[in-house]
């Protein structure tokens, strides 16, 4: 038996290694290719030469799905074409199959066609919900890697910077499952748009997708306690879908460096326009990499100003709201 032993030493390595497909043995998962069936109902999920981000969604998904199944994965696909599917049946597909992980597949869009980086959204608190933002954390990691060769920013976010009062309707139906939004990236940047009309492409975003899910497979995973169980914070109300794109969108990022400098004086007044276009870069663009130092900023300059509860929320929602990246 001995002279095996080197073997069985071997195969020992091979099935604790970090990259294990079998931690994702029997693992039922739901996969969500967003949206679907809207091109007659909007104009502004398409980029600049009409790549539309449903379409990416599902070739995206589809690619993860042969991924997981041939690592023996249960998926459970909430669409295969670009057909309508209620929100609120998306999530139920989580709670019908006690899934062990929801992920909703997106792209981006924003005013600004310069921005392209990763987004990965959990519900609510992150003090409460711990295992999405786990799930959030390597996925965007991941992203950030394997699509933009580890540089740049990439968000970790509450779905509650983008949709205040409630968040996203599929991680609110779904929730006590760890569940995420990925946006991987923006078809309004021209750039990425052509990017992401390449089969290949997104067959290497798939890849990352499954390399992130067996990440997060292999690590001792946490609780999702119950909403509100220990933070509740009051709405910030900011842009949505196509809001996103009008040209006051394009200024968070001015706006945000214009606070900066303006935190750097010792007149009142200033510190109070400081606040004022700290909020409006937040609000532009909530879940830009700069969102989370924007509501710092608002939280110093009402400090300045005396205004110390509404201070204390400001940092309070910089937290739970936004997870800071290795």
């Amino acid at each position: 038996m001995f002279k095996y032993f080197p073997l069985l030493f071997i195969i020992f390595l091979l099935l604790s290694c970090e990259t294990d497909p079998l931690f994702l043995h029997e693992k039922t998962i739901i996969l969500d290719p967003g949206h679907g069936g809207t091109a007659d109902t909007d104009q502004y999920r398409v980029g600049p030469t009409g790549e539309r981000e449903e379409w990416i969604n599902l070739r995206v998904a589809l690619k993860l799905q042969t991924l997981l199944e041939d690592s023996g994965a249960i998926v459970i696909m909430t669409r295969t074409e670009d057909t309508h599917v209620e929100l609120a049946d998306r999530a139920q597909l989580a709670l019908d199959y006690d899934a062990h992980l929801f992920l909703s597949i997106h792209h981006n869009a924003i005013a600004d066609t310069t921005a392209n980086f990763p987004i990965v959204y959990f519900h609510g608190n992150a003090s409460e919900n711990l295992a999405s933002v786990q799930l959030a954390k390597s996925i965007a990691s991941h992203l950030r890697e394997d699509l933009f060769d580890g540089e740049g920013p990439a968000v970790v976010a509450s779905d509650h910077t983008i949709f205040p009062t409630a968040g996203t309707a599929v991680l609110r139906h779904s929730y006590g499952i760890p569940g995420v939004i990925s946006e991987a990236s923006f078809f309004t940047n021209l750039g990425e748009e052509e990017r992401l009309k390449n089969p290949d492409y997104n067959q290497l975003e798939a890849e990352s997708l499954y390399r992130a899910i067996l990440s997060y497979f292999e690590k001792e995973s946490l609780p999702v306690h119950d909403k509100h169980s220990r933070v509740e914070l009051p709405p910030f109300e900011v842009f949505r879908a196509a809001e996103r794109m009008s040209p006051e969108g394009l200024r968070w990022k001015e706006n945000f460096e214009k606070a900066q400098n303006l935190l750097e004086s010792d007149d009142p007044q200033d510190w109070e326009e400081a606040y004022k276009l700290a909020s409006q870069s937040v609000r532009a663009f909530a879940d830009s990499y700069l969102a989370r130092d924007a509501h710092l900023l608002r939280a110093e300059a009402l400090e300045r100003l005396n205004r110390i509860e509404e201070a204390a929320i400001a940092r309070q929602r910089a937290e739970e709201f936004y997870i800071k990246m290795d």
